[in-house]
């Protein structure tokens, strides 16, 4: 039985006392952890993977899916935004539900955020070798599952030390990788909506209409999923926050990052695709269904074939981009919870030198090698279905970051309207549409032919199989744990805000860490 809640004591989180190393404060700048949300959503990569599909299962309406997917990811930033006032901690959502619901519940969040990393690094990966083959032209290379899983694997290796190396040498280089994703994209965007105003589109264009934004005009089945694959491509954003210790400034501007560059990826995703449908039609786009060269094609039909080569490197350098900066929320996490003795202490260790977390940063980037290999070898499908699996997961996290959110916050929500609609109401509404979507991915999946691959393991489909075996082992690594270190992390009490932490009034809270050695 769990002990009573606290309320948080008003201290500052100092997280990293006493002589040892610890992450670099003011390491990066606002811009800085602005781009690096932006960069871990891979949205050149992401939109290129999902948009045909959505087209399918929604036609026309394609970016009104897009615009109601953003509802719960801006709600659960908005989470993220108040949960980081109280907390500056780099695991962001494993030390926000321990302190809010409990360490148990604390655990499984921190493990799903690994989890995440090593499904998805290497599928990154592999799209962005595979694409750099494509655009330099070299089709025998790109044919070649020796040369991809090669080249795969030495960017995982070269992007795990870009990020064991410094905060400040991956803020430099996402700020440089941003430009180049978004830049092609707005260009498509403009060109391709001016050539379909001006008639100068092929034939099957259609003249874009703000009907195209109405949700209302989806049957259900439909949005729900095309809200399944959009929550993939939202995801990401929170790398910002798990920065939250680097960041220079107060302490809102991580969470703010977060918010903003979920608008941001908005702008960009509803733009791309009233361009996407605006050029093609349905038709068109229905050619790609889970085909991700349809960003490329269309680039070379709207700028031509040397302009649209830009779009094509944009995709390359979103998946590079995103392979690096999706360790930093695993690696943090890994770091937080080792910190607080919920992992093995190794994790917690620290360089020196670079004052990264070298220990769970390599990690990491080991284990992501070690799934990613065995997945590609076995087959492309296999691949595919981890990386749908990853949903699970995404959906698992931010939905008990939000309910913690207002769990947290309880006592501060009937103080004013603005506490009860933006750190209540809205968290709590973005959960529980994440919550739906796991268990409507999880239904789906009972049936193996809904599946990409359509193999059937165990009855079931393997996203389903992957998923919950990943959070079936979170749970037995869970118990080993509590019985080999049940002290001091399993004892830790729930905890409820300070009067006044939402207006500034009381410090944060004591940092969720363990006793120094």
């Amino acid at each position: 039985m769990e002990s009573p809640e606290v309320s948080s004591r008003p201290e500052p989180a100092v997280p990293n006392q006493g002589d040892q190393p610890h992450l670099k404060a003011d390491a990066i700048s606002f811009a800085d952890g602005l781009a690096i949300a932006l960069a871990s959503t891979a949205p050149a990569y992401s939109l290129a993977a999902v948009i045909g599909s959505i087209v399918v299962l929604v036609g026309l309406q394609a970016p009104a899916a897009l615009l109601v997917a953003f509802v719960p990811m801006f709600f659960i930033a908005a989470a993220f935004y108040y949960m980081n006032k109280a907390d500056q901690d780099c695991g962001t959502c494993f030390a926000w539900v321990t302190r809010a619901i409990g360490p148990q519940a604390g655990w499984m969040t921190g493990w799903a955020i690994c989890v995440t990393g090593i499904l998805v690094v290497g599928s990154l990966a592999d799209v962005a070798a595979t694409s750099f083959f494509d655009l330099i032209g070299a089709d025998s290379l790109m044919n070649s599952t020796a040369a991809v899983t090669g080249t795969a694997v030495a960017l995982m290796i070269v992007m795990t030390g870009v990020c064991v190396w410094g905060t400040e040498i991956s803020a430099n280089l996402q700020k440089v990788l941003m430009v180049v994703q978004i830049v092609p994209l707005i260009l498509f965007i403009v060109v391709a909506l001016f050539k379909v105003w001006s008639g100068d589109a092929p034939a099957g264009s259609v003249d874009p209409s703000l009907s195209w934004l109405n949700p209302f005009e989806i049957p259900t089945g439909a949005l729900s999923g095309a809200m399944l694959l959009a929550v993939f491509i939202y995801w990401g954003w929170e790398s910002a926050v798990n920065l939250n210790e680097e960041t220079e400034g107060d302490v809102d501007k991580p969470g703010l990052a977060g918010v903003i560059s979920t608008t941001l990826l908005l702008i960009t995703y509803v733009g791309v695709a009233f361009a996407i449908v605006a050029w093609g039609g349905v038709s068109g786009a229905g050619k790609f269904d889970d085909n991700a060269a349809i960003l490329a094609t269309y680039a070379k039909q709207v700028l031509g074939g040397t302009l649209g080569l830009l779009v094509l490197l944009s995709v390359v350098v979103s998946a590079l981009a995103s392979t690096q900066t999706t360790i930093l929320p695993s690696s943090r996490t890994s770091l937080s919870m080792a910190r607080a003795e919920a992992m093995p202490h190794a994790l917690s260790e620290i360089s020196g030198r670079f004052f990264t977390p070298v220990v769970s940063t390599v990690t990491i980037g080991v284990l992501a090698i070690l799934w990613y290999l065995p997945s590609k070898l076995i087959s492309e499908n296999f691949l595919f279905d981890s990386l749908s699996a990853l949903s699970l997961m995404i959906a698992f996290y931010y939905a008990m970051t939000g309910y913690a959110c207002a769990f947290y916050y309880r006592r501060e929500l009937f103080k004013s309207v603005k506490n009860l609609l933006f750190v209540g109401l809205a968290p709590v509404i973005g959960a529980l549409l994440l919550t739906y979507l796991f268990i409507k991915s999880l239904v789906d999946w009972s049936d193996p032919a809904n599946s990409y691959s359509g193999a059937s393991w165990f009855g079931f489909a393997p996203p389903a199989v992957i998923g919950v075996g990943f959070l079936l082992l979170g749970a037995m690594l869970l118990l080993a744990w509590r019985i080999h270190q049940e002290e001091p992390f399993f004892k830790r009490r729930r905890e409820v805000a300070d009067p006044g932490l939402l207006e500034g009034k009381a410090g944060a809270a004591v940092a969720l860490a363990g006793p120094e050695n």
